[in-house]
């Protein structure tokens, strides 16, 4: 399908020209229909092989299945020409639209088509999940690193583009410093993203989420219990016992940028202190050394 001049020129500025096709209206508030390119025969058109998102709760697509029999599609799908079938489609986003397209026995989608390189469909594809999916704290900040690491997104940008605080993505962003064991429990709904946060500066993670679960605990006795009992005769007569609000806000946003656990040990009365990375595999330290080489090389302090 053709495209005009003026579709063409959005493409390729990077996520806002691509955000422009996906719906940011909370799911919970009325929605203006868009108008759609066109309609697809909905047998012509072929799902993303490399969607994200393989899940489809059933639960999920019966709730939209009925939705669109009543009320229709209210956003139309995105599709682009299928690279391996040039008579057909290939879903960009909207997927579980299709789906439950088909369930409701439509023969017709309305539908956006736009020209789409391999790269800007799976950012968009990761973008609405991001938007539209009910997404739990892990999948979300997966999200947000996939769009950092693949497509060079800053915190900044992504912010401003997703609508969403920048404290917001890099909090989630920490979470991916825990074990993949605690990680699969905030997946599957054991543990709350603010369960999880408390436990990203604990000793041994792991250990403390097994006991949270098992005993029930809310998120303020989480924090007591990752914290652990303080004793000041047990510290540094240097180190400062508690850390100010600006020194936890610099841990987080330089474990957020780094993906690793840092800790600042500022000591008291003075202007030195200790600052300590923590890598989890020689592959976070050769990246600590790659980015230490990197500064060395371009002559910064």
């Amino acid at each position: 399908m053709a495209q005009g001049k003026s579709e063409r020129r959005g493409l390729g500025r990077g996520l806002s020209a691509l955000m422009a096709d996906v719906d940011t209206t909370p799911t919970n508030e009325p929605q203006a229909p868009r108008k759609p390119d066109t309609t697809i025969d909905i047998a012509r058109i072929s799902p993303n092989p490399d969607q994200p998102r393989r899940t489809f709760t059933e639960e999920a697509l019966s709730e939209l299945t009925s939705s669109i029999r009543e009320k229709g599609i209210i956003q139309p799908l995105i599709l682009r020409v299928n690279p391996r079938d040039r008579s057909g489609f290939e879903i960009v986003a909207g997927e579980r639209r299709w789906r439950a397209a088909q369930r409701a026995q439509l023969h017709e989608v309305p539908a956006i088509v736009r020209e789409l390189d391999d790269t800007e469909v799976l950012e968009l594809a990761i973008i609405e999940n991001i938007q539209r999916a009910d997404l739990n704290a892990v999948e979300e900040a997966a999200g947000y690193r996939q769009l950092m690491d693949r497509f060079g997104h800053t915190q900044e940008k992504l912010a401003e583009a997703l609508g969403k605080s920048r404290s917001h993505i890099a909090n989630l962003l920490r979470l991916l410093n825990l074990p993949d064991a605690v990680l699969d429990m905030v997946r599957v709904g054991d543990l709350s993203a603010g369960h999880a946060r408390a436990l990203i500066t604990a000793e041994n993670p792991l250990a403390l989420a097994k006991e949270i679960v098992k005993k029930g605990l809310s998120v303020r006795q989480t924090e007591k219990l990752a914290k652990g009992p303080t004793k000041p005769r047990d510290l540094p007569g240097n180190v400062t016992p508690m850390k100010d609000a600006d020194t936890r806000h610099l841990e987080r946003d330089l474990a957020a940028a780094l993906n690793m656990k840092v800790a600042i040990d500022h000591h008291q009365g003075k202007e030195s202190g200790v600052i300590t990375i923590s890598y989890k595999d020689l592959t976070q330290l050769d990246e600590v050394c790659r980015r230490l080489s990197v500064t060395m090389g371009a002559g910064e302090v």
